[in-house]
């Protein structure tokens, strides 16, 4: 047989590689005269020729063109770029991998398939074969010592099923795995705290997508279908408790319950948009696994910093809030903060995911030790957070918290009369649980617990009645706008001070699409964060105010170089009744409070309130659907270094962090 060899790319020139052999090696049903052409090309041309013949848009290692002739057998294409990269990641010489590829087109142009399972096991069984008569190792186990792929040793058994997920092909039965995947990934969170169930999901969507496209040249198409099935899955299974909202009343269900299916479907649409970035962008990419790992955990971080802006923002459940059940773990967001956290939990679990597949490289032993030592050294600060978050600073001021638990329903009304009966209702049960036995030096009522519409010039005389300094939630009017507002007043019943809610909810409290979705309320923001300072018995109470899901946003609330003694947050968890979005809201409240060193005060319509230490740690709390009232006091507020930073200081550090670190196990591997 001829072998002609064809130097398309001059860097082949240095590899002394006897061609010939090789490919007579695997001639093993050849005429006597076969020819065949070998051609030694780069990244550049076989991926030109791969999308063109193949239509896949990415380089391969080898290509080979049947031409279905005894005597012409055909071409083969090996790319120096993907084989040196490949017998990097693999840890084997280049020339035995070279020989593989040789062997794999020769083996194509005879005939032989790896398309059916049964029919590359033939394949495979052969390529071992031709390969060790060249004195070439089974190409396809790392090492061919007994018990290579640790099928004998403990949990070897998992560890090969994990090694095997890279090797399925992306495509049909995929998405269905993928879409569950998706949902499985959102058990880690509140009310469930699966925190392993995030974390497998993770992992193996990881290794399903990113592996299983690397290794198998899977299209664009394919890729984006797998990661967008986890996507909108992860979306649907975290925030479809919103749409509870619709059926808290009658009269809101009767109009808005069209819009069910439509909502759902655009919050998977939009997850699958937005969660599957990090999947494809590692996917998609040619580096190694040490490198991997980085550019997956930072497009994770970066997607959650666009989340906080973008649009109305949204942040809700950073994978940093499956730590929330382990204080010292969380506790390390007082230093990195939620986008820190998250870094260190998504870049270990691609780390991970990459050890199983390449356990014998020391660079991704590496890689998981930098994730390991971040994740102790934030340990290490957050004991430091949580030791300052008990220093007892000076004996505040009494507060007590009401829930008045009443339902939409009871609150709604339906004319004059009615409105009129249930706001004398409404007072009076807010009398009865502020007035429960203690003496309060400041009574907080939740969001929308005053039920008249408060304008300029006017008295709150529940302040009066109580004899109280008190902070209540009420709709505001001012300059013909309408605001959703957080109202304090003194004891005689002057209003001292009004804030109103800057982040507004889209669907709920404006339209972001102007009259193309009907919307029930048409708010106006307010201006933004700011201090309020308030005198009780001549003590000054220094607090930053926070309405509804603004606590959900990093740096929304405390203006920079200020130091509150509390963060009072008054919310309406109602339209969302017992559904994880409950949970998660004060989960979302204890992120912020060790974020910010701040002991916050939160005061829900109807569950749960609570007193927040600083470190995260809930001092009190009254449950979901009881109406009550607690007393507490704060105390423990300092700077924490992601507050002195910022949420973008910390973007801009973690970005630059994986910048030096892709770049430097870039640069080991080249060496």
């Amino acid at each position: 047989m001829k072998v002609f060899v064809n130097y398309n790319d001059a860097r082949w020139r240095k590899y002394k590689i006897n061609f010939e052999r090789v490919a007579r090696a695997a001639a093993t049903n050849v005429a006597a005269g076969a020819e065949v052409s070998i051609t030694l090309t780069n990244d550049a041309e076989i991926h030109a020729l791969n999308k063109k013949y193949r239509g896949i848009d990415r380089p391969t290692n080898v290509l080979s063109f049947e031409l279905g002739d005894d005597v012409l057998l055909g071409d083969i294409y090996i790319s120096l770029d993907t084989v040196l990269r490949e017998a990097q990641q693999e840890n084997i010489l280049v020339s035995d991998h070279v020989a593989h590829m040789v062997v794999h087109g020769m083996l194509h142009l005879q005939g032989y398939d790896h398309i059916k399972n049964s029919d590359a096991e033939i394949m495979e069984n052969m390529e071992i074969n031709i390969l060790k008569k060249l004195g070439i190792k089974n190409p396809y186990v790392q090492d061919s010592a007994v018990c290579s792929d640790l099928s004998c040793c403990p949990g070897g058994r998992i560890f090969t099923w994990f090694k095997r997920i890279e090797n399925i092909k992306l495509g049909g039965w995929i998405y269905p795995i993928m879409f569950a995947l998706g949902g499985v990934a959102a058990l880690g969170f509140a009310p469930y705290n699966m925190w392993w169930a995030t974390m497998l999901a993770v992992l193996l969507a990881y290794k399903l997508i990113v592996h299983g496209a690397t290794n198998l040249n899977s299209g664009f198409w394919k890729t984006f279908g797998c990661a967008a099935s986890f996507g909108a899955a992860y979306a649907v299974a975290m925030f479809w408790w919103v749409l509870n909202s619709i059926y808290v009343v009658p009269e809101l269900a009767a109009q808005f319950a069209i819009w069910t299916v439509p909502g759902i479907l655009g919050i998977g649409i939009v997850g699958a948009l937005i969660f599957s970035i990090p999947f494809i962008l590692v996917a998609r990419n040619r580096s190694g696994g040490a490198v991997r790992p980085f550019l997956f955990a930072a497009a994770w971080v970066l997607i959650l910093w666009l989340r906080e802006w973008a649009f109305t923002g949204f942040p809700w459940n950073p994978i940093a809030n499956i730590a929330m059940p382990w204080l010292g773990l969380a506790n390390s967001m007082s230093l990195w903060g939620a986008l820190g956290l998250t870094f260190v939990i998504v870049g270990g679990i691609a780390a991970l995911a990459e050890l199983i597949g390449a356990w014998r490289k020391w660079r991704q032993w590496c890689v998981l030790a930098v994730f390991v030592v971040l994740g102790l050294v934030g340990v290490l600060y957050g004991q430091k957070n949580i030791s300052q978050s008990k220093i007892i600073e000076h004996d505040g001021p009494v507060i007590r918290v009401v829930q008045p638990a009443r339902s939409a329903v009871q609150k709604a009304s339906h004319s004059r009369d009615d409105a009129l009966r249930n706001a004398v209702e409404n007072i009076r049960g807010l009398m009865d649980l502020a007035g429960k036995p203690g003496n309060p030096d400041l009574i907080v009522f939740p969001e929308t617990s005053y039920p008249f519409v408060v304008v300029d010039g006017d008295n709150i005389p529940l302040a009066d009645a109580l004899d109280k300094n008190i902070i209540l939630g009420a709709t505001s009017y001012s300059d013909e706008k309408m605001f959703n507002s957080m109202i304090v007043a003194s004891p005689n019943g002057d209003i001292q001070h009004v804030y109103s809610k800057s982040h507004l909810v889209p669907f709920g409290e404006y339209r972001p699409f102007g009259d193309l979705i009907p919307t029930p309320g048409l708010l106006t923001p307010g201006t933004g964060p700011e201090i309020i300072n308030i005198d009780i018995n001549g003590r000054t109470l220094s607090f930053a105010p926070a309405i509804c899901y603004e606590i959900i946003f990093s740096d929304s609330l405390v203006p920079s170089g200020t130091l509150p003694d509390v963060i009072l947050n008054i919310t309406n968890d109602t339209w969302f009744g017992r559904t994880p979005g409950t949970y998660q809201h004060l989960d979302m409240v204890r992120r912020y409070a060790i974020e910010s060193g701040l002991p916050i005060v939160r005061a829900n319509y109807s569950g749960i309130s609570a007193f927040i230490n600083s470190d995260g740690t809930i001092l009190a709390s009254i449950p979901i659907g009881q109406a009550g009232a607690t007393d507490g006091t704060v105390a423990g507020a300092h700077y924490t270094p992601y507050r002195m930073i910022g949420r973008d200081g910390w973007l801009g550090i973690i970005l630059m962090f994986s910048i030096v670190c892709v770049y430097l196990f870039k640069l080991k591997s080249r060496d």
